[in-house]
């Protein structure tokens, strides 16, 4: 199994890669499952990912149960949204395509804005509960 989730690893750096030049495709979410896969695989190139600036810190925090901070959950409900409303804008006929954009963008956007923790509010509980 080792070389398999090597190759999983390295399959979700390259699209991670995309995803960070491309608006649209999540980047950081193939860097969390890259390290994952290298876990498994690589400790070397686990180390790489979480060493990686920007992305290496957001892994780490998504890892530690942090989320994401608000300035990046702002950055991708926005990309989310702006995404959305280009490919349905763009989008060929027949109108359920448009739909089906606009769903999958909302369910984006909820899932991002309510389920994502948000790290600021996840280090504020953990401090009034050391504290309380």
């Amino acid at each position: 199994m080792r070389p398999l989730y090597l190759l999983a690893g390295l399959t979700c750096v390259g699209v991670g890669w995309l995803g960070l030049i491309m608006p649209g495709l999540p980047g950081t979410v193939f860097f969390i499952v890259a390290a994952w896969f290298f876990s498994r695989s690589s400790p070397r190139l686990e180390r790489w990912v979480l060493g990686l600036p920007g992305v290496g810190q957001l892994v780490a925090d998504y890892r530690n149960g942090l989320g994401m901070p608000l300035r990046a959950k702002k950055l991708a409900i926005g990309c989310i949204v702006a995404a959305c409303i280009f490919s349905a804008g763009f989008a060929i006929d027949p109108l359920w395509i448009r739909v089906a954009v606009a769903v999958t963008g909302l369910v984006g956007v909820w899932y991002v804005g309510r389920r994502v923790p948000t790290r600021e509010t996840v280090l504020r509980q953990r401090q009034a509960e050391a504290v309380g």
